[in-house]
């Protein structure tokens, strides 16, 4: 898509630094939409020395870092999630695409409750809810070790929880 400057509005300004003088004064004269549509690529000109260059922008979306139980804080990693998803759900009849599109659904869950940080538990409550809905022998792999079962009755409880 194509954003034209029209003789009626103004050129934006901002203090995008030249990358051929340094100047802070540059002008973007052309704005065009990815195909994807989620990105935008800007040429501008700079006020100092007349060259032009090419900028692209893109939403940058932050997730909430995960409180440990031992209070410790680490940046959420999309790996150590898919990890565990596989770990559960090792010779089980899933196809990866649906593995991915849980993990997203999980980063979307992440991203909708616009806090900065999550407690680990509820990103496991998350993953447990998740492989709940794609492989229930995958879902009580993953219960007895995240909830530390310790014999035959956890995994009687969790299974009637199963059937509810």
């Amino acid at each position: 898509m194509f954003l034209p400057l029209t003789p009626h509005s103004s050129p934006l300004t901002n203090q995008m630094k030249c990358p051929f003088c340094g100047a802070d004064d540059t002008q973007v004269i052309d704005s065009r939409v990815s195909e994807e549509g989620d990105s935008v690529r800007r040429r501008r000109r700079c006020a100092g020395c007349e060259k032009r260059f090419t900028t692209y922008e893109t939403a940058e979306l932050r997730l909430p870092q995960v409180v440990k139980q031992n209070g410790s804080r680490e940046e959420f990693r999309r790996e150590k999630i898919r990890t565990s998803f596989m770990r559960a759900l090792n010779k089980r009849p899933v196809s990866t695409n649906l593995v991915d599109s849980a993990i997203q659904h999980i980063e979307q869950k992440m991203l909708s409750l616009g806090e900065r940080e999550v407690p680990s538990r509820q990103v496991g409550e998350m993953v447990m809810n998740e492989l709940r809905k794609l492989d229930k022998v995958a879902y009580i792999r993953f219960a007895s070790v995240y909830r530390s079962f310790e014999d035959v009755e956890d995994f009687r409880d969790a299974i009637r929880d199963l059937d509810k």
